[in-house]
């Protein structure tokens, strides 16, 4: 595809794609060539640098994020809403945490994002810094929660690109981790248990964290123990 029939937009969506199903490190001008039918040139021309694209790419997926409607529920669904959005959001796209550690990801979908958070936050009471930290807390709190599963998904990634039986790998990365847990009586009985009994989805867990997080909050603004602005 010559240079001057692709758009950046095109080449960010494409980008997208392939950190998707490479990650960071599979990802290159040259990848995204082939994945466009075009040559690394043509990439060059709307984009300058990966590091750039990484960056753009990044903001891009923050406007899959669905904002709540300030008017239509109140801040604790609003503030659930928008973490889950950010927990499910940051689940299909793996690479985004890795990317997240080497790169300063900022642009205007995530900036619509942050807006949105304020104002959720700034509508149940809190202000200023205050409005800032909760908003920052819940945030953290869902990309800590995603970083089990989008570390799984990285690590499949690695696999794919070596040619590593993937499956294979993953059976025997189980089987160590149960080696190592029975020296531990704790963890020894919760890997019987879960053995004859369903384990909680990774699901249920981020809900359990998510709502005592926003009982806190609820909590604080309750007794008026925010802190000193």
């Amino acid at each position: 595809m010559p240079r001057d029939t692709l758009s950046k937009e095109q080449i960010v969506l494409a980008a997208v794609q392939v950190l998707d199903a490479e990650g960071v490190n599979g990802l290159n001008m040259r990848r995204l060539g082939a994945h466009l039918g075009s040559a690394a040139t043509a990439m060059y021309h709307h984009v300058k640098s990966k590091d750039k694209l990484v960056v753009l790419a990044a903001d891009h997926v923050f406007s899959e994020i669905g904002l709540p409607d300030l008017g239509a529920a109140g801040w604790r669904e609003g503030a659930a809403t928008l973490a889950r959005g950010a927990y499910a959001m940051i689940i299909r796209h793996f690479w985004l945490i890795p990317a997240m550690s080497t790169h300063l990801i900022y642009g205007p979908n995530k900036a619509r994002y942050d807006e949105r958070c304020l104002a959720v936050y700034e509508s149940a009471g809190f202000a200023g810094p205050e409005a800032d930290q909760a908003a920052a807390t819940v945030l953290m709190f869902a990309i800590g929660a995603a970083q089990g599963e989008a570390a799984e998904s990285a690590w499949r990634a690695q696999l794919r690109r070596t040619g590593a039986d993937a499956e294979q790998q993953l059976r025997d990365a189980i089987a160590e981790v149960g080696e190592v847990s029975h020296q531990f009586p704790r963890l020894r009985a919760r890997l019987t248990a879960s053995a004859a009994t369903s384990t909680l989805s990774s699901e249920a867990t981020f809900e359990f964290g998510l709502q005592s997080i926003l009982d806190g909050l609820q909590a604080r603004l309750a007794s008026g123990s925010l802190p000193p602005r």
